[in-house]
């Protein structure tokens, strides 16, 4: 019988363990999930339209520079005077898409007044 010209394969090995990482990624790239924080504001300079109608200010009558909340308890608005009122015609589906998502540039902060300073309000 003629010898066998085609090479052996070596006997597969088992699959070596992957080694353990140290938390990856790093803290400093982290970013809080949404259970750590208790909500996510973004400027809006613009008019918001909604249904063919201007929102306007219930305080102050102003139509744009808001700053769009959006917190567990839905979507509220904010004028720079600081008046607040809840629009139920936006959602946090609105907000996400108009947002972006949240890296790390986005600044977090301790307290609703430091994000409101950081903002410029």
């Amino acid at each position: 019988m003629p010898p066998n010209d085609t090479p052996t394969q070596p006997a597969p090995r088992p699959e070596e363990p992957m080694p353990m990482v140290d938390d990856f990624p790093p803290p400093e790239l982290r970013i809080p999930g949404p259970d750590q924080l208790g909500g996510r504001m973004m400027p809006w300079p613009w008019p918001i339209v909604l249904d063919q109608q201007v929102v306007t200010c219930a305080g102050c009558g102003t139509y744009r520079d808001w700053l769009v909340l959006s917190t567990d308890d839905g979507i509220q608005l904010r004028c720079r005077a600081g008046h607040q009122q809840h629009e139920e015609r936006l959602d946090i589906v609105w907000y996400n898409r108009h947002a972006g998502p949240a890296d790390a540039t986005h600044a977090t902060h301790a307290t609703f007044e430091d994000c409101l300073r950081h903002l410029g309000h």
